[in-house]
Protein backbone atom coordinates (compact mmCIF):
# COMPACT_ATOMS: atom_id res chain seq x y z
CA UNK A 1 0.00 0.00 0.00
CA UNK A 2 1.34 3.32 -1.06
CA UNK A 3 1.56 6.60 1.15
CA UNK A 4 -1.45 8.10 -0.82
CA UNK A 5 -3.44 4.86 -0.69
CA UNK A 6 -3.37 5.24 3.42
CA UNK A 7 -3.61 8.24 3.48
CA UNK A 8 -6.65 8.03 1.75
CA UNK A 9 -7.99 4.97 3.86
CA UNK A 10 -7.35 6.20 6.87
CA UNK A 11 -7.15 9.69 6.82
CA UNK A 12 -10.17 11.50 9.07
CA UNK A 13 -9.86 14.96 7.03
CA UNK A 14 -10.71 13.00 3.25
CA UNK A 15 -14.39 12.11 4.67
CA UNK A 16 -16.17 14.98 3.05
CA UNK A 17 -19.15 12.94 1.50
CA UNK A 18 -21.24 11.77 4.30
CA UNK A 19 -23.84 10.29 2.81
CA UNK A 20 -24.33 7.07 1.33
CA UNK A 21 -27.28 5.12 -0.78
CA UNK A 22 -27.34 1.95 -2.04
CA UNK A 23 -27.11 2.87 -5.18
CA UNK A 24 -23.25 4.54 -4.20
CA UNK A 25 -22.87 0.78 -2.94
CA UNK A 26 -23.66 -0.97 -6.03
CA UNK A 27 -20.16 -2.36 -7.48
CA UNK A 28 -19.04 -3.15 -10.92
CA UNK A 29 -16.21 -5.87 -12.20
CA UNK A 30 -13.38 -4.21 -14.41
CA UNK A 31 -11.22 -6.36 -15.61
CA UNK A 32 -7.13 -5.39 -16.92
CA UNK A 33 -5.43 -6.14 -19.67
CA UNK A 34 -3.46 -8.97 -17.67
CA UNK A 35 -6.65 -10.96 -16.52
CA UNK A 36 -6.69 -9.26 -13.27
CA UNK A 37 -10.68 -8.39 -12.04
CA UNK A 38 -11.31 -4.78 -9.69
CA UNK A 39 -14.52 -4.10 -7.95
CA UNK A 40 -15.38 -0.94 -8.07
CA UNK A 41 -18.54 1.24 -6.86
CA UNK A 42 -20.64 1.91 -10.32
CA UNK A 43 -20.87 5.69 -9.52
CA UNK A 44 -17.24 6.03 -8.98
CA UNK A 45 -16.34 4.74 -12.54
CA UNK A 46 -19.23 6.36 -14.12
CA UNK A 47 -18.53 9.41 -12.80
CA UNK A 48 -14.77 9.14 -13.44
CA UNK A 49 -14.70 7.30 -17.45
CA UNK A 50 -16.70 8.60 -20.26
CA UNK A 51 -15.38 4.77 -21.42
CA UNK A 52 -16.58 2.89 -18.95
CA UNK A 53 -19.92 4.59 -19.18
CA UNK A 54 -20.89 4.14 -22.07
CA UNK A 55 -19.53 0.24 -22.03
CA UNK A 56 -21.94 -0.12 -18.98
CA UNK A 57 -24.81 1.63 -21.01
CA UNK A 58 -24.06 -0.94 -23.36
CA UNK A 59 -23.80 -4.00 -21.51
CA UNK A 60 -24.95 -3.28 -17.87
CA UNK A 61 -23.17 -3.96 -14.57
CA UNK A 62 -23.83 -7.26 -14.42
CA UNK A 63 -20.57 -8.52 -16.97
CA UNK A 64 -16.95 -7.47 -16.08
CA UNK A 65 -16.08 -4.60 -17.70
CA UNK A 66 -13.19 -5.43 -19.93
CA UNK A 67 -10.43 -3.09 -20.07
CA UNK A 68 -7.52 -4.35 -22.66
CA UNK A 69 -5.81 -1.04 -23.00
CA UNK A 70 -4.70 -0.86 -19.12
CA UNK A 71 -2.69 -3.28 -16.73
CA UNK A 72 -3.77 -4.58 -13.86
CA UNK A 73 -0.85 -2.27 -12.29
CA UNK A 74 -1.77 1.07 -14.07
CA UNK A 75 -5.50 0.07 -13.15
CA UNK A 76 -4.75 0.02 -9.49
CA UNK A 77 -3.38 3.32 -9.68
CA UNK A 78 -5.93 4.91 -11.99
CA UNK A 79 -8.42 3.65 -8.72
CA UNK A 80 -6.57 5.36 -6.47
CA UNK A 81 -6.85 8.59 -8.18
CA UNK A 82 -10.30 7.72 -8.81
CA UNK A 83 -11.50 6.96 -5.31
CA UNK A 84 -9.74 9.78 -4.07
CA UNK A 85 -11.37 12.33 -6.34
CA UNK A 86 -14.91 11.10 -5.81
CA UNK A 87 -14.45 11.40 -1.58
CA UNK A 88 -13.53 14.68 -2.62
CA UNK A 89 -17.08 15.49 -3.54
CA UNK A 90 -18.83 17.49 -1.10
CA UNK A 91 -22.54 16.27 -0.89
CA UNK A 92 -25.50 18.47 -0.70
CA UNK A 93 -25.30 19.48 2.75
CA UNK A 94 -21.61 20.61 2.69
CA UNK A 95 -22.23 22.78 -0.13
CA UNK A 96 -25.08 24.35 0.96
CA UNK A 97 -23.56 24.81 4.82
CA UNK A 98 -19.40 24.80 4.22
CA UNK A 99 -18.54 27.11 1.84
CA UNK A 100 -15.14 27.34 4.13
CA UNK A 101 -14.91 23.70 2.97
CA UNK A 102 -14.83 24.16 -0.48
CA UNK A 103 -11.07 25.68 -0.17
CA UNK A 104 -10.00 22.83 2.49
CA UNK A 105 -11.10 20.42 -0.40
CA UNK A 106 -9.20 22.21 -3.09
CA UNK A 107 -5.73 21.86 -0.91
CA UNK A 108 -6.75 18.60 -0.58
CA UNK A 109 -6.57 17.58 -3.92
CA UNK A 110 -4.18 19.88 -5.05
CA UNK A 111 -1.89 18.00 -2.32
CA UNK A 112 -3.30 14.53 -3.09
CA UNK A 113 -2.37 15.20 -6.91
CA UNK A 114 1.19 16.29 -6.38
CA UNK A 115 1.95 13.63 -4.27
CA UNK A 116 -0.03 10.90 -6.29
CA UNK A 117 2.48 12.23 -10.13
CA UNK A 118 5.54 12.20 -7.48
CA UNK A 119 5.54 8.87 -6.38
CA UNK A 120 5.20 7.22 -9.32
CA UNK A 121 8.31 6.65 -12.45
CA UNK A 122 8.40 8.06 -15.96
CA UNK A 123 7.05 4.83 -17.60
CA UNK A 124 4.64 4.32 -14.90
CA UNK A 125 4.11 8.48 -15.66
CA UNK A 126 3.38 7.85 -19.08
CA UNK A 127 0.99 4.34 -18.67
CA UNK A 128 -1.40 6.87 -16.81
CA UNK A 129 -1.13 9.07 -19.53
CA UNK A 130 -2.24 6.52 -21.78
CA UNK A 131 -5.13 4.98 -19.51
CA UNK A 132 -6.46 8.38 -19.22
CA UNK A 133 -6.99 8.62 -22.26
CA UNK A 134 -8.04 5.76 -23.38
CA UNK A 135 -10.80 5.65 -20.40
CA UNK A 136 -11.40 9.28 -20.85
CA UNK A 137 -11.02 10.40 -17.64
CA UNK A 138 -9.93 14.45 -18.14
CA UNK A 139 -8.77 15.31 -14.81
CA UNK A 140 -6.19 12.58 -14.17
CA UNK A 141 -4.82 13.05 -18.31
CA UNK A 142 -4.49 16.70 -17.68
CA UNK A 143 -2.34 16.07 -14.48
CA UNK A 144 -0.06 13.73 -15.90
CA UNK A 145 0.53 15.21 -19.47
CA UNK A 146 0.81 18.74 -17.02
CA UNK A 147 3.48 16.73 -15.22
CA UNK A 148 5.13 16.02 -18.35
CA UNK A 149 4.92 19.46 -19.99
CA UNK A 150 6.41 20.66 -16.53
CA UNK A 151 9.51 18.00 -16.86
CA UNK A 152 10.54 19.20 -20.36
CA UNK A 153 10.02 23.09 -19.57
CA UNK A 154 13.05 24.60 -20.13
CA UNK A 155 14.84 21.98 -21.10
CA UNK A 156 17.47 21.99 -24.46
CA UNK A 157 16.41 19.12 -27.73
CA UNK A 158 19.35 17.24 -26.34
CA UNK A 159 18.54 16.71 -22.45
CA UNK A 160 15.27 15.76 -23.89
CA UNK A 161 16.17 13.46 -25.80
CA UNK A 162 18.78 12.08 -22.85
CA UNK A 163 15.27 12.20 -20.61
CA UNK A 164 13.49 10.19 -22.72
CA UNK A 165 15.67 8.08 -24.49
CA UNK A 166 15.06 9.25 -27.87
CA UNK A 167 17.65 8.28 -30.02
CA UNK A 168 18.86 11.19 -32.56
CA UNK A 169 18.41 10.07 -35.89
CA UNK A 170 18.76 13.05 -37.61
CA UNK A 171 22.11 13.86 -39.67
CA UNK A 172 23.75 17.36 -38.46
CA UNK A 173 22.43 18.87 -42.18
CA UNK A 174 18.65 17.42 -42.05
CA UNK A 175 18.92 18.79 -37.85
CA UNK A 176 20.17 22.16 -39.17
CA UNK A 177 17.22 21.99 -42.32
CA UNK A 178 14.64 21.47 -39.24
CA UNK A 179 16.19 24.26 -37.37
CA UNK A 180 16.50 26.94 -40.53
CA UNK A 181 12.30 26.07 -41.58
CA UNK A 182 11.06 26.39 -37.57
CA UNK A 183 13.23 29.12 -36.80
CA UNK A 184 9.90 30.52 -34.62
CA UNK A 185 10.71 27.81 -32.34
CA UNK A 186 14.21 28.15 -31.36
CA UNK A 187 13.83 32.33 -30.48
Amino acid sequence: MTDLDEKMTSSPENTHCTTTTDEDKRMIQVVSSDGQNFNIPVRDIISASKTVSSLVEDSGIEEAVPLPNVSSKVLAKVLTYIRFHMSTEPDEFTKRNKDDDKAIIKEDVAAFDTQFVKEVDQCMLFDLILAANYLNIRTLLELTCQTVANMIKGKSTEEMREMFNIKNDFTPEEEEEVKRENQWAFD
